[in-house]
């Protein structure tokens, strides 16, 4: 018999874990136009409590901890956990607390957060409107959600090859979604959405590759993709000679409607 295929959620894990030190460390996770934009985003009063979701190795939670009451972070990765809490260990930070576990089964009461974090790692979510449900659900009346992520082209020949080439690299990967698409399901969540700002990401293919371990075959597949792209599709992604591309990022607030 087969042996059967891991879930998404273990594939996650699989690829995360092993990468988690490499996360610590990568210039696009440990700092960027995204963190700069956050906190001010954020309208912070100093009495918060967060959830940092997807945490990763921290840099978000980290961030925060220093200008609200408290923030819990929470992953899927026990690896990340621990950069997590080295990292706040060697920050002299005393009010950061991680939690394993699933953004689709936030382990939190109803109502306990005034802000939820998400950066990066959104396009890891199964069902991402599964995911906003429970955010909604974790935060108090009036409480905010601040989501970075990269954003895919609204038209088709440029979101396919976006998309292609992230799962190509990382298996766990589910989707880069456009930004008509998370508005809709902040909409369909019950939260009022803006995009407060887009920006362009340059990725280094060669540290790209690395950051997340992708096999031999991986990099040789990605390499006759990026190789093949269409001019258009060349264009858009500021394709270089060596395969070094540029990315969207976004960042949107969602605000509870009652």
């Amino acid at each position: 018999m087969p042996t059967p295929a891991p879930s998404q959620k273990q594939c996650v894990q699989d690829r995360f874990g092993p990468a988690a030190s490499h996360y610590a460390t990568a210039s696009v996770h440990r700092q960027g136009k995204d963190l700069d934009a956050m906190l001010p985003a954020a309208a912070l009063c100093g009495s918060e409590r967060v959830l940092d979701v997807g945490c990763g190795a921290g840099h978000t939670a980290i961030a925060f901890a220093p200008h609200v009451e408290r923030v819990d972070a929470l992953d899927l990765t026990e690896a990340m956990l621990e950069q997590t809490r080295m990292a706040a260990k060697a920050a002299g930070l005393t009010n950061l607390q991680t939690m394993r576990g699933d953004v689709e089964a936030i382990p939190f009461a109803d109502a306990d957060f005034d802000l939820v974090t998400c950066r990066l790692c959104a396009h890891h979510f199964r069902s991402p409107a599964r995911a906003l449900g429970e955010i909604m659900r974790v935060l108090r009346p009036g409480g905010r959600l601040l989501l970075v992520d990269i954003v895919s082209p609204e038209t088709g020949v440029e979101d396919t090859f976006l998309n292609a080439v992230e799962l190509l690299r990382d298996p766990s990967h589910v989707r880069d979604w456009r930004l008509s698409e998370w508005l809709a399901m902040f909409g369909a969540a019950g939260f009022a959405a803006e995009v407060l700002t887009t920006w362009p990401l340059h990725l280094e293919f060669d540290s790209w590759v690395a950051r997340i371990g992708a096999t031999p075959a991986a990099v040789r597949g990605l390499e006759t993709v990026f190789d093949a792209a269409t001019r258009e599709v060349r264009d858009h992604f500021a394709i270089e000679p060596s395969r070094s591309f540029r990315i969207t990022n976004a960042l949107l607030r969602g605000r509870l409607t009652s």
